[in-house]
């Protein structure tokens, strides 16, 4: 009896090692393939199941034969890092990451799709707290804030227009800017960006002490515009607009 709790280690590795990939782990001894196949097709729908539901379009462009082979990749190949379904997503994207080139060869925009995806799934979710600012203040004089719910992304790819009907193989020449933001109401909106509005939320990440109209002024010396004083107020206009939507907290 001595050996048992090694034993059992023992068999439940072996029954982990089977289900995550079957072709090379055998069986633990002693149990039925019939009732062992029940395990394999309980794990392997599962997690196709819940991954299917993040990534729905990069499923629609793989088709069903290379889903289905990327999903048993990533139960062989990946170690999660948290047992959470929720996180299931973002674990998927550790494993396009780190993947090597093999089969199912994915489409070069794969990974920036399923971020995409990802990341409506990740907002819903998010837990952030909003910081406690005045939502009246001054915009100018006072420090912009960029609310958490409120995600400013870059893509390489049009991930946005990507599907089974638009599968581009070289990305274009201008990179594809977004924002995503979760709204009172929960939902989940995304819009494009302007490559100014885009780096005005960049700055104001970057540099979270400074004015409003600090931001301005050193973001129209970044564009090389002549008329300072003019793109100051253009700029004020813009985050006033972003102050209407919760992009910008003040």
């Amino acid at each position: 009896m001595a050996d048992a709790p090694s034993r059992l280690h023992a068999q439940q590795l072996a029954l982990t090692r089977h289900l995550r990939d079957p072709q090379a782990a055998p069986a633990p001894d002693g149990v039925e393939d019939r009732r062992m196949a029940i395990y394999r097709d309980l794990v392997f729908n599962n997690v196709e199941s819940l991954l299917a539901g993040t990534f729905p379009v990069l499923k629609q462009v793989l088709g069903d034969a290379d889903w289905r082979a990327l999903v048993r990749d990533f139960l062989r190949v990946h170690r999660a890092q948290t047992p959470l379904f929720p996180e299931l997503g973002r674990e998927l994207l550790r494993f396009l990451d780190a993947r090597d080139d093999q089969a199912p060869t994915l489409p070069p925009f794969a990974g920036e799709l399923a971020h995409y995806e990802w990341v409506e799934l990740a907002l819903q979710i998010s837990d952030a707290p909003l910081p406690d600012v005045d939502p009246r203040g001054d915009l100018l004089e006072g420090v912009p804030v960029v609310s958490p719910l409120a995600w400013p992304l870059a893509y390489a790819w049009p991930v946005h227009r990507i599907g089974p009907d638009h599968l581009p193989q070289v990305p274009p020449v201008e990179p594809t800017l977004l924002l995503v933001r979760r709204g009172p109401d929960g939902e989940v909106r995304f819009s494009q960006l302007s490559p100014l509005a885009f780096r005005l939320l960049q700055r104001l990440d970057e540099s979270p002490g400074l004015s409003g109209r600090a931001q301005l002024e050193a973001l129209a010396i970044e564009a090389g515009h002549a008329d300072v004083a003019a793109f100051v107020e253009q700029g004020r206009a813009l985050l006033e607009q972003m102050r209407g939507v919760g992009v910008v907290l003040v």
